[in-house]
């Protein structure tokens, strides 16, 4: 019988990638991937370190199946990815149920590491593990990109594609290059193969992942040019990435957009403060005005893109007058949706070693992120309720919460639901939207 294994993946597109990543890894070491973890042997806990929040959750979670582990002292518990980088063997010493830990470059040993582990211990049906070894694998490569290993894709209808892993940038604010290490492309070749492999599988949807995505590069290599390339793919029929840098927001790459009908209409622009003196303090390395001039280029070529970004209230030093600047961006872009946060502080980053005094109180913080979140979903309800009545082509992902109904998405990032059924899952359907819920759209067939 095989060994089971259950992948529980926390935070953003490039951690489901990885989720994925594990899966493939498991599966080629004779694995068999299971959908819940009581019915597990492994049970992987995939994480996320960009906000205290998130850790919070992912750190009850493993409390939780704590007491699964209980029942079955055989079982495996790990902690794996950006949180587990980031706490290391302090995550060994706070929880003693967790057998390993393993941060965004180790997965290549996944296999190898569980096989440790279950070797050192009895490995009998009914055995305590209080013998077995714990393990941590924390090295961060310089060159791991994970080439030449196979993703166990959860979806039949859209593909993650990782082009990029790590990031050179160090905004002030972010724990990212420190745990998952500098910039490291991915050869284009093996980037088209994978596109091409995800294609014969049936697959028509792409989206391209890293850290900065549009600062790719390979030899001569842009990220335009792979854009382009991706986009020619035979039988892709809409490519999309994420997340993108303004700073690398290229007349080139706006063109491929322009022209390559695959490439879809909706461009993730992350602007975190309206504020240049914020901006500056969190090494943004770009301004208020310079971001504007990218949108304005974005806007220029494609007059019907979607545009989403994302923003950070309460950064230390930030003053009434700095965050009213953002609500004054805000209403000058008008993001067709924005993915609010208040500040939190990442041990590590250089943002935590600003004066005591400049961090902003809770109360406040929490006030700005509420008008924060006002400004923002009042813009995307308008932008919203002006596009009802449009005709739109959805890809169908999934069978909505309601019975009878099906939820896909338009090439601009929009979702919709429309009467349906399971058979309709990875096909596209031409809708009209007739009302919206918020960010939602439902619609009725064209």
């Amino acid at each position: 019988m095989k060994t089971r294994a259950y992948v529980e993946t926390y935070g953003c597109q490039m951690n489901i990638s990885d989720g994925e990543l594990m899966e493939g890894v498991l599966e080629d070491q004779g694995y068999e991937i299971v959908t819940a973890p009581e019915a597990a042997d492994v049970v992987l806990v995939n994480t996320c370190a960009i906000r205290e929040h998130a850790e919070t959750r992912v750190l009850g979670r493993v409390g939780q199946l704590n007491a699964l582990k209980r029942e079955r002292p055989d079982m495996i518990l790990g902690v794996t990815g950006c949180m587990a980088q980031r706490m290391g063997d302090d995550l060994l010493a706070k929880a003693p149920y967790v057998d390993l830990v393993m941060g965004p470059d180790g997965y290549r040993g996944l296999g190898s590491a569980l096989a440790e582990i279950r070797g050192r211990g009895t490995g009998a049906p009914g055995a305590g593990a209080g013998s077995r070894r714990r393990l941590s694998v924390l090295d961060l490569s310089l060159d791991e990109n994970y080439r030449g290993l196979e993703q166990r894709r959860r979806s039949t209808v859209t593909a993650w594609v990782p082009i990029q892993r790590g990031c050179n940038h160090r905004c002030t604010f972010c724990i990212v290059p420190y745990v998952r290490g500098s910039e490291k492309n991915r050869d284009p070749d093996e980037v088209l193969d994978e596109v091409r492999r995800v294609a014969r599988d049936g697959i028509t949807e792409v989206t391209l992942l890293g850290q900065t995505v549009n600062s790719y590069s390979w030899g001569e290599v842009s990220f335009a040019r792979l854009l382009e390339a991706v986009a020619r793919v035979p039988g892709i029929r809409r490519v999309r990435f994420t997340s993108p840098h303004p700073n690398d927001v290229t007349g080139e790459l706006v063109e491929v957009m322009a022209r390559e009908d695959t490439v879809c209409e909706q461009f993730h622009l992350p602007v975190q403060s309206g504020s240049n003196r914020v901006l500056r303090r969190m090494l943004r390395r770009y301004t208020a005005e310079t971001f504007m001039e990218k949108v304005d280029l974005i806007r220029g070529a494609l007059p019907d893109i979607a545009l989403s970004t994302d923003v950070i209230v309460a950064f230390p030093g930030e003053s009434e007058d700095d965050f009213e600047q953002t609500l004054d961006l805000l209403g000058r872009v008008r993001f067709d949706e924005a993915f609010t946060y208040r500040y939190s502080p990442r041990e590590g980053t250089p943002a935590t070693r600003l004066p005591a005094h400049q961090f902003i109180d809770d109360e406040v913080g929490q006030q700005r992120l509420e008008r924060l979140i006002e400004t923002t979903r009042s813009i995307q309800k308008e932008i919203n309720q002006g596009e009802v009545g449009r005709v739109e082509e959805l890809l169908i992902e999934r069978e909505a919460r309601s019975e009878g109904m099906v939820l896909g998405r338009t090439r601009r990032g929009k979702a919709a639901v429309v009467p349906g059924s399971k058979s309709d899952i990875g096909t596209y359907l031409t809708a009209r939207l007739t009302r919206t819920t918020g960010p939602t759209f439902v619609g009725e067939r064209a």
